[in-house]
């Protein structure tokens, strides 16, 4: 399938070398950036993080709830199924699913893995700091607009993007009705890259911000890699140029922790080989590449419920292991009454920054 591009940055955009961007960031942001951050593990072990689980107050949606925990819209539907995204209700238990299997190794760089809707950030240390990761959710292409896979490098980085809009992304937003639909995006707030942009090698594909935050975890670019207004305010002064990017294409991940198994399985993006193939048999291929004569005996039947349900997050699958229901029920609830983002948040600047 042809990959049409997913957006370009002219001349007029402001490139940030690696140190300035440091100076830029102190002297302009005035809003604090944040992350999830976790150690990496020292062990054998490939997942970080834990769950959790919130009760909603009446005033707040399962998007704003992902969206305090670095999570899109895919992590916490498919954590809360039958769960309504817009009025959860007060005092409902909400599962928050801030515990991820790593990608593969090697732990480097950026790592993209398109069908989990998740970027990793392996930051360089040195040898008395410890190893970390950094996590965001990401929004992920669009059909018919595949994210190239393999490995890149970052190019460049962009403070402030104008776009001019390709012509087949035009055609295809009047195609859609949208008549008046611009073919120039100046910088802003408003424009659909964001207020900061990291260049990959691949042709005209980003890692950028957006305009439209609550798009993040579902299938909204054209091949750009979005993430949240915030997330992007804390990537890019860490990545410098030259930084290394992976981008994959792995829906089944499986992880290892505390002697027990888990399995990751996401919903195939369809996009790419292999994606219309049977993901049961994909999951079993993937454990026994991956099996280690040390692991616990394996559940067959909880790989095929995995399998089915989709849910993104760590599910054990060792014989005898609590099974994710009765993880969950074991985790004490804390309150969350934080104030929903509300509809300033949704635009290219982090909340509360000047607008």
């Amino acid at each position: 399938m042809k990959r049409m591009p997913c957006s370009s940055v002219p001349a007029a955009a402001h490139p940030v070398p690696g140190l300035r961007a440091w100076v830029w960031l102190f002297l302009c942001w005035t809003v604090p950036a944040w992350a999830a951050t976790f150690p990496l593990p020292a062990d054998d072990s490939n997942i970080v993080g834990r769950l959790q689980v919130v009760t909603a107050d009446a005033r707040n949606t399962l998007l704003d709830i992902a969206r305090h925990y670095d999570l899109g819209y895919e992590d916490i539907t498919a954590a809360n199924p039958g769960v309504s995204v817009w009025l959860p209700g007060k005092g409902t238990p909400i599962v928050v699913p801030t515990e991820f299997i790593l990608p593969s190794r090697p732990w480097k760089g950026i790592v993209v893995n398109i069908p989990q809707r998740r970027l990793y950030y392996f930051p360089r240390h040195t040898a008395r700091e410890p190893a970390t990761v950094i996590t965001f959710p990401i929004g992920i292409a669009r059909p018919g607009w595949p994210t190239p896979l393999g490995n890149t490098r970052i190019i460049a980085k962009y403070k402030d993007p104008s776009w001019i809009v390709p012509k087949d992304i035009q055609a295809e937003h009047r195609s859609q009705g949208e008549a008046n639909f611009p073919d120039y995006f100046p910088p802003g707030p408003n424009n659909p890259m964001g207020m900061l942009a990291l260049e990959t090698g691949f042709s005209q594909i980003f890692i950028h911000g957006t305009n439209r935050p609550w798009g993040v975890g579902m299938e909204v670019s054209h091949g750009c890699v979005h993430l949240y207004p915030e997330n992007a305010a804390y990537l890019f002064p860490h990545v410098p140029t030259g930084t290394p990017v992976r981008i994959i294409n792995q829906p089944v991940m499986v992880g290892y922790r505390n002697h027990q198994l888990y399995l990751g399985v996401s919903t195939p993006v369809g996009e790419y080989p292999g994606d219309r193939d049977s993901l049961l048999m994909r999951t079993i291929d993937e454990v026994s590449l991956t099996r280690n004569r040390e692991w616990p005996t394996i559940d067959w039947d909880r790989v095929r419920q995995a399998v089915n349900a989709r849910r993104i997050m760590p599910i054990p699958v060792s014989i005898d292991a609590p099974d994710v229901d009765q993880l969950i029920a074991s985790i004490k609830p804390e309150t969350y009454d934080f104030e929903p983002y509300g509809i300033e948040a949704n635009d290219a600047a982090p909340p509360g920054s000047p607008r």
